[in-house]
């Protein structure tokens, strides 16, 4: 065993807005664990928690869900306008205000030997932090979307882009990045997909579901829209099949599940800690469009069902799903019923190939690839080149000190 001060200190930036962000982080944290434990330091930190964030920043993480539930369009319309070169400038001049003063602690506090950031906020404000205390301490971009990504995500100062499709590398080739600094490696999921063996009715068995019958994932949250109408149809359907209905923590959907009268055999969770499980049992997923979420579902090859698309990145991910034929989306109840009998009929064979096409696109290992090239980077050090000129970092100090930000190191 190494002395403590001797290993590898790995910091993950990541935030709690939605479930994705996290959930890659921790799967990034699991496998540097699992590989390098004796060698490294790693730490996983929402900088939005942080006593330094101002509160319209922190309170983003909340507001995001009420603004993807209650206006879609409105958010839609922001996430394209953000989108554009001045407006997505204006936003990260404004983000490295807001967190300069956080990230700069929490760089000077935990002493990393590499960054890894899994959500698009922290990366120019990141980059700034680093070239204004000139810092050579490289930093990495986990991307947990898997098409039309925001520009944001193609901060020029990250070492090396971990994308999760071959449309995002060709996006990152777009923005400049160089093809070897650019690594097509999947989104992270949880590392206990990656070690599974067991058969799927041994899972069955194991989590008391029917043996023999097609069995539908159902995912909830409290931004998954249209599920009730859905589960209603199914539940009359008539088809031979289970539901296992998961609330994702939405206590009113659980409720509602829980009053339901069910005329098929239906097994209802509210919140679990073992979803790989049932992925792995199950034969397709309905759900909505979520980076995290697909992401599993093809790592599992699972069929995916989409009964809700949040407008903006969720869109993409819907699309490259379904141009691959490893899904379909269901605009309406009656078109999911519709869908459903399709892959359910004739021995299920339409269901097997899209299984298939889902099992092709997934990546169960993609957290060990992006934990491997972590800790080369670790050990490296930052590439040899600067992050901003010499004029460039005037102007930013400039702009900190007009905001009474304090840059000068300790």
């Amino acid at each position: 065993m190494l002395i403590e001060e001797l290993k590898k200190r790995i910091l993950i930036l990541t935030a709690d807005v939605g479930f994705g962000h996290r959930s890659a982080a921790n799967a990034v944290a699991a496998a540097l664990m699992e590989r390098f434990s004796d060698f490294c330091q790693v730490d996983v930190v929402n900088p939005l928690d942080d006593k330094r964030t101002p509160a319209l920043l922190r309170d983003t993480q909340t507001d995001y869900d009420k603004l993807v539930r209650k206006m879609p369009e409105s958010y839609k319309v922001s996430y394209h306008i953000s989108n554009e070169p001045v407006p997505n400038a204006i936003v990260e001049q404004t983000l490295t205000l807001l967190l300069f003063n956080a990230l700069s602690d929490l760089l000077r506090n935990t002493h990393p030997h590499v960054v890894v950031v899994t959500n698009s906020i922290y990366l120019a404000p990141l980059k700034s932090v680093l070239a204004v205390h000139r810092l050579a301490i490289p930093y990495l971009t986990v991307i947990t979307d898997l098409t039309e990504v925001h520009r944001q995500w193609f901060n020029d100062g990250a070492d090396d882009l971990f994308v999760p499709t071959p449309e995002v590398f060709q996006q990152g080739l777009r923005f400049g990045f160089p093809e070897d600094r650019v690594h097509l490696t999947g989104i992270p999921v949880n590392t206990a997909i990656a070690h599974e063996t067991r058969a799927q009715n041994d899972v069955r068995m194991e989590l008391g579901w029917d043996l023999d019958k097609t069995t539908l994932l159902v995912v909830a949250s409290k931004r998954v829209k249209n599920l009730d109408e859905v589960i209603h149809v199914v539940n009359h359907s008539g088809l031979e099949l289970q539901l296992v209905v998961v609330a994702g923590g939405d206590e009113d959907f659980y409720t509602r599940m829980s009053q339901v009268e069910w005329h098929t055999k239906a097994f209802l969770y509210n919140f679990v800690d073992k979803m790989p499980d049932f992925l792995l049992a199950a034969d397709c997923i309905i759900s909505k469009a979520g980076g995290l979420i697909v992401s599993e579902a093809l790592a599992c090859g699972l069929p995916f069902l989409f009964v809700d698309v949040t407008p903006g990145q969720e869109e993409g991910n819907a699309d490259y799903v379904i141009r691959n034929k490893a899904g379909e989306l269901a605009t309406a109840p009656v078109r999911a019923f519709e869908i459903l009998c399709h892959w359910t009929e004739g021995g299920k064979e339409e269901l097997r190939h899209y299984a298939e096409a889902s099992r092709n696109l997934g990546h169960p290992f993609a957290a060990y690839d992006i934990a491997e090239m972590t800790w080369q980077a670790a050990e490296r050090g930052r590439i040899n080149r600067s992050l901003m000129n010499t004029q460039a970092i005037a102007r930013l100090r400039e702009a900190l000190n007009n905001f009474g930000i304090s840059w000068e190191s300790e």
